[in-house]
């Protein structure tokens, strides 16, 4: 990465002797283009191999962005449609990604041997100090994916001083009751594996739906050649243990947290009870409308507004242009400081493409903002 940045041609450099405007910013284009790639490592942990791709070069003073992907996807298929938005680019030239790829997930994996111990959700997040060792990172904002979420909120809990922030997408912190353990073996009876990961991925109106994004990730799972692979990991997710968050008490996250979920959802339950349990005075909750199951690939634009909100809340990026939910958001703070200085700052964010109007809840409750 540092030689790419020491060859990288920008405007604010002279031309070569000899050279046109034109092969510069070729050659400019290049470099970018190689920087954009990404570049992948493994790290030998003790749960295994672990793969990870690393995108920019480190910022001082500024954590890394760590993402890890939900059963049945890989860091591309979770989270590039978010990356590679339009808006977000402003975000990504501000911080060094690592996206983290789950044993056995990334592309070209081989297939685990019949009988291998695949590693507990739990486990997966005792792997994550390896690879901030590995880059020498010492602080990470999280952005996780449902399976995801929950292993980066596990490591928050054991590494708090690491997290400085946590974008958790479609989080269950609650293991499996009985009902849930006998409406899985049920279910597991009648649907294929693959078709038990769509259904935790997207709501029933959207399988029914069928639409071209549906179509396209019922591909990938069924015809997966690391099937067996995503198997395993969708059963270190059903055996997850709580996370035993409670309000006011000892477990709980220390640092901010951004809930996301889309209406309708199917893990939407999961998300509000989550929030209940969390600090209200460190947790935002966004409720997309339109989304279904996978915010991150079905409204990037809108998610990627909130995401720049939420860093500039942290601290980050105060010169960034404010988005029309920055706005918003602001003005309705704003207000209800103006109201009641001592309103909780716990507020829950409900996103329509139909609707621009602000409404705020009486002190105490929650805040919700439309746009």
């Amino acid at each position: 990465m540092a030689e790419l940045q020491e060859v990288q041609i920008t405007e604010e450099k002279p031309l070569l002797p000899g050279q046109t405007p034109e092969v510069a910013k070729e050659a400019e284009l290049a470099a970018r283009i190689l920087l954009d790639r990404g570049q992948t490592h493994s790290v030998e942990t003790p749960y295994g191999s672990v793969t990870f791709t690393v995108y920019g070069t480190p910022k001082p003073k500024r954590p890394a962005i760590l993402t890890y992907h939900d059963v049945g996807l890989n860091y591309k298929t979770c989270f590039q449609p978010l990356f590679q938005f339009g808006d977000m680019q402003e975000i990504i030239q501000n911080f060094v990604r690592v996206h983290v790829d789950a044993p056995g997930m990334e592309e070209g994996a081989p297939v685990f041997p019949v009988g291998y111990q695949y590693p507990s959700l739990d486990q997966l997040a005792d792997t994550i100090p390896c690879i901030l060792q590995y880059l020498n990172f010492s602080t990470i904002i999280g952005v996780g994916v449902g399976a995801g979420a929950y292993i980066l909120s596990r490591y928050a809990l054991n590494h708090q001083e690491t997290v400085e922030g946590l974008v958790l997408i479609n989080i269950d912190p609650n293991a499996k009751g009985w009902m849930d353990w006998a409406a899985h073996k049920l279910t597991g009876l009648t649907s294929s594996i693959a078709e038990m990961i769509l259904g935790h991925l997207f709501s029933q109106e959207e399988l029914s739906g069928n639409s071209e994004l549906i179509q396209k990730y019922r591909n990938i799972i069924t015809h997966a050649p690391n099937l067996e692979n995503i198997e395993l990991y969708w059963n270190s997710y059903n055996n997850r243990r709580d996370l035993n968050f409670e309000r006011g008490g000892d477990i709980t996250l220390k640092c901010p947290v951004m809930l996301v979920v889309g209406d309708q959802a199917p893990h939407e339950d999961a998300v509000v009870e989550c929030n209940s349990k969390l600090d209200p005075t460190q947790t935002s909750f966004l409720k997309m409308a339109d989304s279904g199951g996978q915010p991150q690939l079905t409204q990037p634009g809108k998610l990627t507004e909130a995401f720049k909100y939420f860093l500039q809340g942290m601290g980050y990026m105060a010169s960034s242009c404010m988005t029309r939910l920055s706005r918003s958001r602001t003005a309705s703070l704003t207000s209800a400081a103006s109201i009641d200085g001592n309103r909780s700052r716990s507020r829950t964010l409900s996103q329509s493409s139909e609707s621009g109007t602000l409404s705020s809840g009486p002190p105490g409750h929650t805040m919700e903002v439309s746009c």
